[in-house]
């Protein structure tokens, strides 16, 4: 569900040069994943912070997994759904 919320909040922010701005805001806040989460929510996009986190967690131990045994390590960043979403924002 969440990751279906990123992608269209992620679409639409694509086309939407306001939206893209009052995101990208967010991240200037004392509390930018609250506030983030909290803008989306406002928007009509449902994106909870522990949600958001438990994302990038749940990624991340599935590509590990599916190494068979040769991950044993996580890569950095790759668990932190947040940061990559921004990461695609910036980049469009």
């Amino acid at each position: 569900m969440i990751e279906q919320e990123l992608n269209r909040l992620l679409a639409d922010a694509k086309s939407d040069n306001s939206l893209k701005q009052q995101l990208l805001d967010t991240r200037g806040s004392d509390n930018p994943v609250e506030d983030f989460c909290l803008l989306a929510q406002q928007l009509g996009y449902e994106i909870r912070t522990g949600e958001l986190f438990a994302l990038g967690l749940t990624e991340n131990d599935a590509k590990l997994r599916s190494v068979n045994g040769g991950g044993v390590s996580p890569i950095d960043g790759w668990d932190d759904a947040y940061e990559q979403f921004f990461t695609a924002l910036i980049w469009t």
